[in-house]
């Protein structure tokens, strides 16, 4: 006899893998082809769906391109979360510039990503109609930015609003560094932005 939970987990797993294969199937079409070039139907065809199947998850392409770019940035600072880890840096100030120059350097490593996500980086941690449905398991940058102001008790004025102007600083200058080289090529401008937002997480008392 089956269970009626083992049944339910089946459809979700079912319904996950259809969504999962939405997403690569977009993904793929907007890095060779673009948003504006790629179809809905194109979209469905690469994964062999319904088209019905698409609007369960997604209201159009632009939606499907919303929920990636959140995704991928969300990816990246997990990564660097990992890494961190693996590197055991204790100092606060260091922490936040060793997730920043790992974010930075993974953009420079792939440029189609950086072109994807554009000056949108801080989707991968404000966008909340899109984070609560991307599972996640690890310590996100929000909880250990909060984390590493509370044990080094330091007080900001507004620590979400820091946080948010810092990777809002990075998404948006390291584009034109790193793809245009303005005004100077990423690897000039990394300590300037360095100095920058280590005088952003001083304290404010």
């Amino acid at each position: 006899m089956i269970n009626k939970n083992d049944k339910m987990s089946k459809i979700d797993l079912n319904k996950n893998k259809k969504k999962q294969k939405l997403l690569e199937s977009a993904f793929n079409l907007f890095m060779t082809k673009g948003i504006k070039d790629t179809s809905i139907q194109e979209i469905v065809d690469g994964c062999k769906v319904a088209k019905g199947t698409f609007y369960l998850y997604f209201n159009d392409k632009y939606d499907i391109e919303d929920y990636l770019i959140t995704y991928k940035s969300k990816e990246l600072f997990n990564n660097a979360l990992e890494e961190l880890e693996k590197n055991y840096i204790n100092n606060f100030e260091d922490q936040i510039i060793f997730i920043i120059n790992y974010v930075i350097d993974e953009l420079v490593k792939n440029t189609n990503i950086l072109n994807f996500i554009k000056k949108n980086l801080s989707q991968g941690i404000y966008n909340d109609r899109f984070n609560n449905l991307i599972d996640n398991d690890t310590l996100g940058i929000y909880e250990l930015f909060n984390k590493g102001l509370k044990d080094n008790n330091i007080k900001l004025k507004n620590p979400n609003i820091t946080l948010f102007m810092i990777i809002e600083l990075v998404g948006s200058t390291c584009f034109s560094t790193i793809i245009e080289e303005k005004p100077v090529p990423i690897n000039e401008y990394k300590p300037f932005l360095y100095d920058t937002i280590r005088m952003m997480l001083k304290d404010k008392k």
